[in-house]
């Protein structure tokens, strides 16, 4: 008779790939959730520092991203409540800007910058509950059973949301363009 081998899991990932692999994510989300720029640098260390004591505790078998962004709301959050006195402004994000094609003109980048810009203000109005689950589903493309775990929320609190933060982000697009002019 043959023993049944154990299923072996994968190894915990090692810090410095999960730090190099992930960092410019964290800092995007980090900004998405509204930390402004002069203080993006600690949030996204504090991230890292969780991410260093916890990751011994990180499940291999799940993708990293929602985790990453999980602990990245919870920072933010706690960014949130010491800086209520700061005034928030939400900032360009490079990445974005440099996805305009660089032989298209700079006609293309001020366009990306703007519609980049949009959604920003139209992110800020959201508040922060729903914007991480949008942020997550909607620009992270994390599924909603990878939300709930990331953020210890129940599968239909994430889609309830989910669906609120899609229906106020439309109309706050819609708004704005119709101040705008866009």
């Amino acid at each position: 008779m043959v023993a049944a081998a154990r299923p072996v899991s994968p190894p915990s990932p090692d810090f410095r790939a999960v730090y190099d692999a992930h960092l410019a994510h964290v800092w995007r989300t980090l900004r998405r959730f509204g930390v402004v720029e002069r203080d993006l640098e600690d949030a996204a260390h504090e991230v890292f520092v969780v991410v260093h004591r916890r990751l011994a505790d990180f499940d291999p078998q799940r993708p990293v991203r929602p985790w990453l962004t999980g602990i990245a709301w919870r920072v933010a959050s706690d960014e949130r409540r010491r800086a209520r006195h700061h005034r928030e402004q939400l900032t360009g994000d490079e990445a974005l800007g440099r996805q305009a094609d660089p032989a298209s003109g700079p006609e293309a980048h001020v366009a990306a910058a703007q519609a980049h810009a949009l959604v920003q203000r139209a992110l800020a109005t959201l508040d922060l509950d729903r914007r991480v689950v949008f942020v997550m589903a909607d620009l992270d493309q994390s599924t909603g059973p990878e939300i709930a775990e990331a953020l210890g929320l129940p599968l239909n609190t994430v889609y309830s949301r989910l669906r609120i933060a899609r229906q106020r982000f439309a109309v706050a697009i819609r708004r704005l363009r119709l101040v705008e002019g866009t």
